[in-house]
C-alpha cells in the first residue's frame, strides 16, 4: 500500500491561531479506524467552508482533515464485511468534526460508518448527492415511515436553492410526490422547475408570523431554514402530515403553539444525519440508488474541481454566491 506520505487539507487551531492548508501526513497522523480508504471523490457543503475557514464552530479537536464527505475504494480492512478494492462511501459520522474527513487522498474510518458503492451508481454520483442529499433522503424516509404518502398533498421544501433543498426537490419529486419549492432566489425558478417542482413559490409565502393554525396548504414539507417558516409550516400542514426540519439557515428559535399537534396530528420531525444507525443509511442510499435517484444527477448544477482548487472555493460558498452541487476530485474515477 503506497500512502507513506499523503496530501491532506488539514486545520489547526492552537497558539498560532486559525489556520487550513495542505499538508503531507501518513496514516499514523489520521484518526484510527480499522477500514483504510483511498479517497477517489469528496464535496463541499457549508458546514465544510465553515470548518475550513473558521467562521463557525464545527471541528471538536485539532488538527483534523476536513471533509465530511469522502467516496473511494479500500485498500485495507480488518473487518470481514470489506476487501481491498471495494467501492465504498462515507457521509457525516464525525468526519470532517471530530474524526479526519474525506479532504485527504487516503481516510481511516469506522467500519461501522462505510456504505458499500449502491449497484447502479458511481463514486463521483455518490458525492453529488453527499451529506445534503443523504439528509433530504432520510427526511422522506421518516416521514413515510410516519405515514406521509402523496395523497396528503404536495410537500413543501424551504431553502429550495440550497444543497439539501435542491436535492430533496429532485428526490421527491422522483418519489412521485407534487413538490412546491420555496426559495428568495427568483433567478432560480425555472431550474427547480427542471428538476421536479410543480411549483416555485417565494419566500414571502410563509409569513413572518401565522396563526396558531392557518388552513391548510401542503401535506408534509422539509424546513431547511427554521424559525417562522417552521411554525408556519407546522400551522398549515394538512392532517397527519409531517414537517421535517433539518436546518436553520434562518434561525434556530422556534415559536409555535401545540395547535397543530393536537388538532391535526401533525408530526415534527428532526433529522440528525450525523450519527444515522447503519441499518438506516443503508435504507436510505438504497432508496437514492434507485427509485428516489434523481434523473440526471449531473443536472443538479454539479461543478468538480481538482483537490488543488479546494482552498479557493470556500469563500463563495460563506458569501452566498455558490449554486448547486461541488465534488472534489481527490483521486478522482467513476
Amino acid at each position: 500500500m503506497q500512502c507513506d506520505r499523503f496530501n491532506a487539507f488539514r486545520i489547526h487551531s492552537d497558539a498560532s491561531g486559525y489556520r487550513a492548508g495542505f499538508e503531507h501526513i501518513g496514516l499514523d497522523d489520521l484518526t484510527p479506524g480499522n477500514v483504510t480508504v483511498r479517497v477517489a471523490w469528496s464535496s463541499v457543503n457549508y458546514k465544510d467552508a465553515l470548518a475550513a475557514t473558521g467562521r463557525g464552530k464545527i471541528l471538536r479537536r485539532f488538527p483534523l482533515v476536513g471533509g465530511i464527505d469522502l467516496a473511494g475504494h479500500v485498500v485495507d480492512s480488518s473487518d470481514a464485511r470489506y476487501r481491498s478494492g471495494d467501492a465504498v462511501l462515507v457521509t457525516g459520522c464525525g468526519l470532517g468534526e471530530t474524526r479526519d474527513g474525506g479532504y485527504a487522498e487516503f481516510a481511516r474510518v469506522a467500519a461501522d460508518d462505510v456504505i458499500a458503492l449502491p449497484a447502479g451508481m458511481t463514486l463521483r454520483e455518490t458525492m453529488i448527492l453527499g451529506t445534503a442529499g443523504f439528509t433530504a433522503g432520510l427526511a422522506l424516509l421518516r416521514m413515510q415511515q410516519n405515514g406521509q404518502h402523496a395523497g396528503l398533498g404536495p410537500l413543501a421544501i424551504t431553502g429550495a436553492s440550497g444543497g439539501v433543498g435542491m436535492l430533496a426537490v429532485a428526490i421527491f419529486a422522483r418519489a412521485g410526490y407534487v413538490v412546491h419549492a420555496i426559495s428568495g432566489k427568483p433567478e432560480h425558478a425555472d431550474f427547480l422547475r427542471q428538476i421536479g417542482a410543480t411549483e416555485v413559490l417565494p419566500r414571502t409565502t410563509l409569513p413572518a408570523q401565522s396563526r396558531a393554525l392557518e388552513s391548510v396548504r401542503f401535506g408534509g414539507a422539509l424546513d431547511t431554514v427554521g424559525g417562522p417558516a417552521l411554525a408556519t409550516l407546522l400551522a398549515c400542514c394538512a392532517p397527519y402530515g409531517n414537517v421535517a426540519c433539518c436546518g436553520l439557515a434562518a434561525s434556530a428559535a422556534l415559536e409555535s403553539t401545540v395547535m397543530p399537534f393536537i388538532l391535526r396530528g401533525v408530526s415534527l420531525l428532526g433529522i440528525a444525519s450525523t450519527d444515522t444507525p447503519h441499518a438506516q443509511r443503508m435504507a436510505v442510499w438504497q432508496h437514492l440508488a434507485s427509485d428516489w435517484r434523481p434523473h440526471a444527477l449531473e443536472t443538479v448544477a454539479t461543478r468538480a474541481i481538482d483537490f488543488a482548487q479546494l482552498p479557493g472555493i470556500f469563500a463563495g460558498y460563506l458569501a452566498g454566491q455558490a449554486f448547486g452541487r461541488t465534488v472534489v476530485r481527490v483521486a478522482g474515477d467513476a
